[in-house]
Order: C-alpha cells, then sequence, then structure tokens
C-alpha cells in the first residue's frame, strides 16, 4: 500500500531539498517543464542561502529563455555540480555563464546514457556500460565529458571487456527529484494526458526511490482515486511522496498542443511550406536521401525543414518520421516545440526510443552541424561561446547506417540569391564552419568509417562525403566558383572527386 499522499505548495517543495543533495530535473526545453518548482528553489537560495551545493542531473536541456528552467538555478553557490546531456543554445543564459566561469563543475552525457544510467540505478546495479561516446568527447581518452576546467575528474572510466572498449558509468545516487504530469489523483498515480512527452519520469521517479530519495510531481489538477483509467498512469502513487498543484501550468505545445498529444489530428495545409533561403535549398537537396519507407530521425536546425519538403513533394506519407523524445509518425513540428510531433500516430517513452535506436531501428538521420573538420568530425556540442551540449545526438548517431549533416557553409551574416537555378554568394558569414580541428568531436569519424556508416555533409554550395581519406567534395551547386567560393575558403586541403557533379538546380528554383 501507498502511503498518504502530501499535497503541498512550490515553496513547500524547495524546502524539501537540503544542502549537497543530488535533484534530477525532467522536462526538454519548455516541453514538460516543472517550472513552478525550479522558480521555488531558486526564490529561497536568493532569500536565504539555501540549498547549497547541490548535484542537478538534467536528462535534457531544461528551460529555454530568461527565467525559465535551469536559469532559476543560476545564482553562485546553489549548484555544485551540473550532469546533463546539454545546457542551452541561447548564449544569453546565465547558467551557461556560470559554467565558463567555473562557478560549479559541469559533466556531458549523451541523452540515451543518462537514461541507461537511470533505470540501472532504479534496478539496484552499481554501475553502466556502453559503447556509446567511444572517441568523442565523453570519451576519457579525449576529455571525458568535462565542460569546465572545475570538473577535474571524469564520471567515465575506458575499459576493456573482452577486446572491446567500454565507458563505465557509477550509478546515480538521487535524493529528491522534480517532475511534472498533468493530473494527480488521491493516491498520487500521475497521468500525462496534456503533454506531448513523457521523457523518462517513471524512470526518473524509480530511480529516485530506489535511493531513498523523494519523488515530487508539480500536476495541473487533482482527481478522485481510482478516476484515472490504469492505461493513462505515466508515474504509478507508490513511487510518488508529493504533488503540487499549479493550475496555471503553462500548455506544452501552446495552441498545438492537442495535434501533439493526439487529442486531434490537423489538416495537412498546416505542416507549411519552407521558405526560400539557405535553408530551403539545404532541405531539399537532403531531401534527396530519403527513400520509401524510411524512419527517419531529424536534429535541431535545418533538418526540420526536410518534412515540409517531403510533404510538397507529396512523399511524406511513405515515411516515418521518429524524434528521440518518443513521438512516432506525423511531422516533425517548429523549432519552439522540437521533440513532439504534429499529429503522431503512438508515442512511447524516451528510455524505449534509446533501445530503439541503438538496436538499429533508424533508417536515416537528418543533424545539424556547427562545426566539420578535415577528417570529417562534427562538433555540436559547444562552439561559439555557447553549450547546447550532444542531448541525443551520440546516440542516435551511434548505430543509424545513414547520415546527412546539414547545415550552411559559413554563419553570422551569410547571404545568397538565386536565380535561373543557379546560385550567388552575396557575402560571406563571419564564421567558418570548416575549421582545421573541431573544438570537441561529438562525432567521430573515425568510428564511423570503421562500421562503414553513408555519411553526407550537405551546405547550400557544396556536397561531402565521409570517405576512408577523410572529406570529400562530391557535389557542387550551379554558379558557384569552385576555387573562389569553396576550395579557397577551406582551412585544409580537400579531396576533390574525379566525379564531381553539379547539384540539381530544382534545390535553387
Amino acid at each position: 500500500m501507498a502511503g498518504k499522499l502530501e499535497i503541498i505548495d512550490a515553496k513547500a517543495a524547495a524546502e524539501r531539498v537540503g544542502d549537497g543533495d543530488t535533484l534530477a530535473i525532467c522536462g526538454c526545453e519548455n516541453l514538460l517543464l516543472p517550472d513552478e518548482l525550479l522558480r521555488a528553489l531558486g526564490d529561497r537560495f536568493v532569500k536565504t542561502g539555501r540549498p547549497r551545493n547541490l548535484t542537478e542531473i538534467h536528462p535534457i536541456v531544461v528551460g529555454m529563455g530568461p527565467e525559465r528552467g535551469l536559469e532559476h538555478l543560476a545564482h553562485p553557490g546553489l549548484v555544485g555540480r551540473a550532469i546533463g546531456s546539454g545546457f542551452s543554445y541561447l548564449k544569453t543564459s546565465r547558467y551557461t555563464q556560470l559554467l565558463r566561469e567555473n562557478a560549479f563543475e559541469a559533466h556531458m552525457l549523451p541523452m540515451g546514457t543518462i537514461f541507461q544510467l537511470l533505470r540501472d540505478t532504479a534496478s539496484g546495479r552499481s554501475m553502466s556500460l556502453t559503447q556509446v561516446g567511444i572517441d568523442t568527447f565523453v570519451d576519457p581518452a579525449r576529455e571525458g565529458g568535462r565542460m569546465n576546467e572545475r570538473a577535474e575528474r571524469s564520471l567515465a572510466e575506458r575499459i576493456e571487456v573482452q577486446g572491446d572498449s567500454f565507458l563505465r558509468y557509477p550509478a546515480f545516487n538521487i535524493d529528491v527529484a522534480f517532475l511534472r504530469g498533468s493530473t494527480a489523483d488521491e493516491a498520487g498515480n500521475i497521468s500525462l494526458e496534456d503533454e506531448p512527452v513523457s521523457l523518462g519520469v517513471r524512470a526518473l521517479a524509480m530511480a529516485a526511490k530506489r535511493a531513498g530519495g523523494k519523488v515530487i510531481v508539480q500536476v495541473r489538477r487533482l482527481t478522485r482515486g481510482g478516476t484515472l483509467h490504469p492505461r493513462m498512469i505515466e508515474i504509478p502513487g507508490i513511487l510518488v511522496d508529493a504533488v503540487v498543484v499549479e493550475p496555471n501550468q503553462s500548455v506544452s505545445g501552446g495552441d498545438l498542443n492537442p495535434a501533439l498529444t493526439g487529442a486531434i489530428r490537423l489538416p495537412e495545409r498546416f505542416i507549411g511550406e519552407a521558405e526560400a533561403g539557405i535553408s530551403r535549398i539545404v532541405a531539399s537537396r537532403a531531401a534527396e536521401e530519403v527513400k520509401a519507407h524510411d524512419v527517419v530521425n531529424l536534429g535541431v536546425g535545418m533538418p526540420i525543414e526536410v518534412p515540409k519538403i517531403l510533404a510538397q513533394r507529396e512523399f511524406n506519407q511513405t515515411v516515418t518520421f521518429f524524434p528521440e523524445h518518443g513521438s512516432i509518425g506525423g511531422t516533425l513540428g517548429g523549432r519552439e516545440i522540437f521533440g513532439a510531433n504534429i499529429n503522431p500516430q503512438a508515442i512511447i517513452d524516451s528510455t524505449q526510443v534509446f533501445d530503439f535506436f541503438l538496436g538499429g531501428g533508424l533508417s536515416i538521420s537528418f543533424l545539424g552541424f556547427g562545426q566539420i573538420d578535415s577528417a570529417g568530425n562534427v562538433n555540436v556540442s559547444k562552439f561559439n561561446g555557447i553549450v547546447p551540449g550532444c542531448g541525443g545526438f551520440i546516440d542516435i548517431v551511434e548505430a543509424t547506417p545513414r547520415l546527412v549533416y546539414c547545415g550552411s557553409f559559413s554563419a553570422g551574416g551569410l547571404r545568397v540569391s538565386t536565380a535561373q537555378g543557379g546560385l550567388t554568394i552575396e557575402s560571406e558569414g563571419k564564421y567558418a564552419k570548416f575549421v582545421p580541428q573541431v573544438e570537441q568531436i561529438t562525432f567521430s569519424a573515425r568510428q564511423s568509417v570503421n562500421k562503414t556508416q553513408e555519411v553526407l555533409y550537405v551546405t547550400e554550395r557544396a556536397v561531402f562525403a565521409l570517405r576512408k581519406e577523410g572529406l570529400t567534395l562530391e557535389e557542387i551547386a550551379p554558379g558557384i566558383d569552385l576555387q573562389a567560393n569553396v576550395l579557397d575558403r577551406l582551412p585544409f586541403p580537400v579531396r576533390v572527386s574525379p566525379d564531381l557533379k553539379e547539384m540539381p538546380r530544382q534545390h535553387f528554383q
């Protein structure tokens, strides 16, 4: 039998976090965000100076925007150690600024690895073993996932098992979990009917309970015991210690919420069209790599335009879009609701998603890039003063047979024009995205070549492929001067395919 459920306010929830505690937090940017709990914790610290020196664990970036998510914890002394798959995409993030100033030690792990650690913790295992991240920045042979100087030792240890390399992580010890749901009943059972994703909340709750921790869930409403259908319950009441009812809890996905949860299905015309410009050119060329019946993963950035291109070509009905947060089918929404699909066919938990991905379930993934070097390594986790992190990127590329990286050739002011099916560079970007050596290796070209993956890098003016020799230029946009617009702007020599092709002019119409 579960104990009696406590119904408390956010202020009381914050008071249950003690000095030196490990706090686990759910959420994906502004989806499933327990923002009132985090706000109350930050307010308590400002007023009392307590709690201090927390270890906070977040599987996914928590909060996006001023005074959202982790920004509530951006006070020197509150956090002593931060562990996550990412921190913020925003240069204005105060939390990222504290990271850079070494106000706390910061560690980064692949999202799937964090979920594996939570599940292993919940089942009483003392450690987790994984091959995800070998030869990337999370490998102790490189940076070990240490994101600043304050993080002196890696959380991971590289070991050999029967001749194969693995990363070994110690289990988590969670004192408090801040989670979110839609409805709680009087027994503490939690449903997520208003949420488009579940993001491993059950695994978080189970891991906290196994460690003897407290589970506190922010919900919008309370209902009588026995009124929630058992199939609707995401977090059983035996895992929940207290509930905070917040009637004004924001709706994940805003006006699109019913189409993200599956309550309604929007007509096809609501998907929209890709606007003319660099993103459309890149997405149009990238979309050529999709085959009928593919299971397709799409990353942040230009890849989210690919479904719009496929819809215009009436090809989108032959593929299944599957982002790492659990929506299967339908089509990917905009950047502000990344991770949730419009008109999903099914929604599963993030922990199950990575089981599927690591088992080779994806056909192809379209991903963005921050930097690319001569070997073909890719960095998306730390560049130009921001720390977006790896998210599920490293897990996604581990076993996916075909990878397409999508992005502009340069950044910061790049302007182009198209006419008569050709491309003209009006002004170059201030920041090079092709660099002699990436700041961090989020994608290891060496590992990819060993696994014989098919890898393309698509920009508005050129398409490169990953070969054993490194990057190879395979296609060039019509109207582009090979020497002046491509080769002279690369900080390293690149192999030019003897069968160099012109990118089809249809992408520049």
